[in-house]
């Protein structure tokens, strides 16, 4: 491990300077879905967020446990403790069991990610079978006097929190701030404060999901599981803790204040949050009809989309923005990608077939390109910086293609770590099993402009326009440029 990696952490809100708990290993713990329904656009950015942080990782030759959860109970309608539990929600609607739901979408969820290219966790946790160290951390948050029991169920007790500790360090927020805009109490509620959440519910007599536990038969909140979970398998202080912005506010807050008063320490040396996915500058939602899931991305069935994108045009859309940044989803966006995604890829084929003059490296960018994206990856995860630079390369593989420049051996290496290690290995992005016509497609082009080329060399124009208004003619467009020659299907 020879780079230094530094990352932003929600915490402090600046960058820091990675430093594991266990020298040589990285403890993640991300949270995953709520499994009730199929996996959307916006389960897309978390789960290539850190799949990328973990290839990173360990491309720097660190060992990885990555822990992805499954929620697959105590989710409920708000974070208000109200309302139905999501999958028992899913579960009467559906008439099936609740783990009937959760095995359907967990499954569906698995599926988009693979397709997306990412790796499957080391584990993946599910809340509904860890209830026994959920009650365990009850207990003791119960024995530190930071909850109460209230009719059978099991509350924090954020206020009295708060004076000793403070409640809203990882948010920013101040517990006088959220007085206004919150509901007041209206006599039957079984919390003292607004501001309390549950750590244990008492189920009502018509709830399917229930344990029994020492204050009633009833399910964990679901601040608590991953507070559980991540101890469980990461220890009492662990590296990072991913998620979604959306989840900073209530639910890592929630879990950072169990974490004090049950173990007696934050737990997480590092917060890391990925930013959201709005639609044509809008929150996504069923409501504003532009709600995509991924498999009406995939196929294009949705009436927002102009055509199907495959999942790798998707990832590298992902990547495109930083992790921290509003990404805004539109067909034009998607478009360009599969631009980009087409160049970055046709290049990687190229590496192997243009010619090599010489030994050692002849062309001094490529170095500096190669230091550059993982420079840039390095810094936070700065994919799109790490893409510029490798755009770089492309074209420099372009103009070699082209005739335009020469290359040696050590240019030959060079490029295969950037187009067969970092690209596939570390960015994730690969050819997809269903590229194969077009592999056969960019074999046939590459020999036609080769032609093209040569008869250019010679200054034989006729052959050169020929070759270019036949292509046209089959709906090809030919460009030459300063960096090759790009080629279009229209």
């Amino acid at each position: 491990m020879t780079k230094a990696f530094y990352l932003y952490n929600t915490l402090s809100r600046s960058k820091e300077l990675f430093e594991p708990v266990t020298p040589g290993m990285v403890g993640l713990y991300v949270c995953g879905p709520t499994v009730y329904g199929e996996p959307h656009l916006g389960h897309s950015r978390p789960a290539i967020t850190y799949d990328v942080l973990v290839r990173l990782f360990r491309h720097l030759g660190y060992k990885v446990r990555y822990v992805r959860n499954i929620t697959d109970v105590g989710h409920l309608e708000n974070d208000a403790d109200e309302g139905e539990d999501k999958i028992a929600k899913k579960a009467a609607l559906e008439k099936l069991e609740p783990m009937e739901i959760v095995q359907t979408y967990t499954i569906a969820y698995h599926d988009a990610m693979r397709a997306l290219g990412t790796l499957p966790p080391s584990i993946e946790p599910r809340a509904s079978a860890h209830i026994i160290e959920q009650i365990s951390l009850i207990q003791k948050i119960l024995d530190s006097g930071f909850a109460y029991i209230s009719n059978g169920s099991v509350y924090f007790d954020v206020p009295a929190y708060d004076k000793k500790f403070k409640y809203g360090i990882l948010s920013g927020r101040q517990l006088e701030d959220m007085r206004e805009g919150t509901r007041d109490l209206d006599g039957s509620s079984d919390k003292r404060s607004p501001y309390d959440f549950a750590l244990w519910k008492k189920a009502s007599p018509e709830h399917i999901m229930r344990w029994p536990s020492p204050w009633s038969d009833g399910f964990p909140g679901w601040h608590l599981e991953c507070s559980a979970m991540g101890a469980k398998y990461l220890g009492e202080t662990f590296d990072i803790h991913g998620g979604g912005l959306d989840l900073q506010f209530p639910h890592h807050e929630c879990e950072l204040a169990q974490n004090v008063a049950g173990r007696g320490c934050q737990g997480v040396k590092y917060w890391m949050h990925n930013n959201l996915i709005t639609i044509d500058g809008r929150k996504m939602g069923k409501s504003l009809g532009n709600f995509i899931t991924l498999n009406e991305l995939f196929t294009g069935s949705h009436k927002h989309l102009q055509k199907a994108y495959s999942p790798m045009t998707i990832r590298f859309f992902i990547l495109q923005a930083h992790y921290r940044s509003m990404l805004d989803f539109s067909n034009e966006a998607l478009q360009a990608a599969e631009k980009g995604l087409k160049r970055i890829m046709q290049a990687g084929k190229d590496v192997e077939s243009i010619a090599y003059t010489g030994e050692g490296v002849l062309n001094p960018e490529l170095p500096r390109i190669e230091e550059d994206v993982l420079d840039a990856l390095c810094d936070d995860l700065n994919t799109p910086i790490a893409l510029s630079h490798l755009f770089d390369a492309v074209r420099i593989v372009n103009s070699a293609k082209a005739g335009s420049l020469t290359l040696g051996e050590g240019d030959h290496e060079i490029l295969k770590r950037l187009f067969g290690d970092i690209i596939p290995n570390v960015l994730g992005l690969v050819e997809e099993l269903g590229d194969s016509d077009d592999s056969l497609v960019g074999g046939l082009m590459d020999m036609v402009l080769q032609v093209r080329s040569e008869a250019k060399a010679k200054k034989d124009w006729a052959m050169s326009d020929l070759i270019r208004d036949r292509l046209k003619n089959l709906g090809i467009t030919v460009k030459d440029t300063k960096e090759g020659t790009e080629w279009s299907r229209n």
